[in-house]
């Protein structure tokens, strides 16, 4: 920011994102405009709940006995709007940064590719990116912000702009904490002049925020702390509006969970599983979860200790009477009792998950689309609830139709009476892995094959081991149990032509694979590429290497198709000629297209080249 030297107003200048995000801001983007007033409306009670938590360890500020309270002030003849709050307030360094800046990573980047399909960006989605105080530029040219921290020594400050990439700071006498921000509506929007427009929006949007709003003098917002009613006394409705109030989300959620429990540990809860998931999955975990309260007094609005990592898609409200009042934000990190609330959450909401599973399988699903890639970290993690979790996971296999979804009990009660290990294989879609060859066997045997096309599967999944005591085991391994029967086939190679067979294949290949072996899971390939028994999965192979550059691959295992007539016509070479030309092109030509198939082809230029030659033999007349 570049600062003009005027000793008395200072001026400077957005930094270069504010003033694209500006430009999208008033020229591009909103069609909600009366979201401002939602905005500016939730800064102001975050101002306020700063300071009943600063109150709750130091009364020695300004104003310390001040009423915490919200005013909005309209003026139709001046055509004016003006809000006030007796918050925190701000310093001259926090006016700078925090009104000057983009509190969300990727806000800018995601506006813009809004902008460039087309399309409006809703007024849900405004607050979620961190530009809401900036949402005032759709309904007025220029905003004025007069304000005085909370500290008893402090200087009062105006900040003043048109959202045209500069501000201007000046020192002001202002007797009273907090921060007052005032503006005139541009025609088209003096509707926001109307007292009842104002009261039918902070009836919608912010009619449970914990402080009285006064409207011209008037108390407008009359809900109590709805955690604290009983189940039958609270409406769909109230629930609904108080779930899209906290969570910045324009839908409603799926579903809530209320509790209230007594005896060793007290406290109540009310929590809502969102209908969607954000845009930006695992980065918008950061953001906030469960507010956390004790005794009806705000404490944290993003308590992580509340819910493990993998349950923090979970929005809602904890208060409990068992933490100290004057407890410290530090202190609930290492606290016994946010410990045993964490515990006893998270056991409601995965007993609330599988009632839905066993009772409403479809809002199951849904869920479980949605959030399910960042709750299967859970098996990695929370060792205690593993089991409730692995019979939580769904997946596709290689019987369900696409999207349809089944759990491990489904899997398992659909086995064959013979069948002791679980199958399942890794891909990126369920497209490429349908191609796999190491399929064959179990689609020609009607073996059930457990498909995992989300990324992180790869750190999941292969960690369970077994289930009900089976085994699971993925078709690209080398070490899976066949029937025996299945391996004795008539239009196979004698064992004595295969052995020489498989000698040459190893001779020519040498170093390139582990070993070189008979195949029982192909029906309609000639070859494929399997991992030895100690090896990586092949996707986390994949991962691996895309983090490390020099990470090298496992060698494979060749297996090879005695049935298929390309084996078969080598094999007459292999008697005709060991040393035949044709011979040792075609066994590289098998093996490399077994590594395009994976992905692994490291010399395209060399396989194609080597193609060509094969070709040119074949077509000779």
């Amino acid at each position: 920011m570049e600062e003009n030297q005027s000793p008395k107003i200072q001026e400077y200048e957005f930094k270069a994102e504010m003033k694209q995000l500006l430009n999208l801001i008033v020229h591009s983007l909103y069609t909600h405009p009366e979201i401002f007033l939602r905005e500016l409306v939730s800064n102001a009670s975050d101002a306020l709940n700063k300071v009943r938590f600063r109150k709750l360890t130091d009364s020695d500020i300004l104003d310390p006995e001040s009423e915490l309270k919200i005013s909005i002030s309209l003026n139709k003849d001046g055509q004016t709007f003006e809000i006030e709050d007796t918050g925190i307030g701000m310093t001259k360094e926090e006016l700078i940064e925090q009104i000057g800046t983009v509190a969300s990573s990727g806000t800018l980047q995601f506006l813009q590719k809004i902008k460039e399909n087309n399309s409006n960006l809703t007024a849900d989605l405004i607050g979620q990116f961190g530009v809401g105080f900036y949402s005032v530029f759709m309904v007025t040219d220029e905003v004025t912000i007069e304000t005085r921290s909370i500290e008893k020594d402090s200087k009062a400050y105006r900040w003043k702009s048109k959202g045209d990439g500069i501000f201007t700071i000046e020192e002001i006498e202002k007797e009273n904490r907090g921060t007052r921000i005032y503006f005139k509506l541009k025609d088209e929007h003096k509707q926001f002049c109307d007292d009842n427009t104002i009261k039918s929006i902070l009836n919608k949007y912010s009619n449970f925020v914990d402080f009285p709003i006064y409207l011209n003098g008037e108390k407008v917002n009359t809900v109590s702390a709805l955690w604290h009613r009983r189940k039958e006394d609270i409406k769909e409705e109230e629930l609904i509006e108080f779930y899209k109030f906290i969570s910045n989300d324009y839908e409603e959620p799926l579903g809530h969970l209320h509790l209230s429990l007594e005896g060793v540990l007290n406290f109540k809860a009310l929590l809502f599983i969102p209908k969607t998931a954000p845009l930006f999955l695992f980065r918008d975990f950061t953001e906030k979860s469960l507010l956390l309260y004790s005794k009806k007094v705000f404490i944290q609005d993003d308590c992580k200790e509340l819910l493990p990592d993998y349950l923090k898609f979970i929005k809602g409200v904890v208060d409990t009477e068992d933490l100290p009042l004057n407890v410290s934000r530090e202190v609930t990190q290492y606290s016994p009792v946010m410990a045993k609330i964490n515990n006893i959450l998270t056991s409601k909401i995965l007993s609330f998950l599988e009632d839905w599973l066993n009772n409403e399988k479809e809002k199951y699903i849904k869920f479980f689309k949605n959030f399910g890639s960042i709750f299967k970290l859970g098996l990695n993690s929370d060792f205690t609830n593993r089991d409730k979790i692995i019979n939580l996971i769904l997946f596709e296999t290689s019987k369900t139709a696409a999207e349809e979804l089944i759990s491990f009990k489904d899997y398992v009660s659909r086995m064959k009476e013979n069948q002791n290990e679980i199958y399942y294989v890794i891909g990126n879609t369920r497209e490429a892995i349908q191609k796999n060859p190491n399929l064959e066997y179990f689609l020609k045997n009607d073996l059930e094959v457990i498909f995992l096309t989300d990324p992180v599967d790869v750190f999941t999944i292969p960690q369970i081991g077994e289930y009900e005591k089976k085994r699971l085991v993925s078709v690209d391994k080398s070490d899976i149990k066949f029937e025996e029967t299945t391996a004795i086939k008539a239009d196979s190679l004698s064992p004595e032509l295969s052995k020489t067979l498989l000698d040459v294949f190893k001779r020519i290949l040498g170093d390139k694979v582990e070993d070189v072996r008979e195949s029982v899971r192909l029906v309609d390939s000639p070859v494929t590429l399997v991992v030895g028994k100690s090896g990586m999965d092949k996707q986390l192979e994949k991962m691996m290497q895309y983090m490390d550059k020099d990470f090298k691959i496992s060698k494979r295992i060749l297996e090879v198709n005695m049935t298929h007539p390309i084996i078969k016509n080598l094999a007459k070479r292999v008697i005709a000629d060991e040393n035949d030309e044709i011979l040792r092109l075609s066994v590289l030509q098998l093996y490399e297209g077994a590594l395009l198939m994976e992905g692994y082809l490291q010399e395209p230029a060399e396989f194609v080249s080597r193609m060509n030659e094969i070709i040119l033999n074949a077509t000779k007349v």
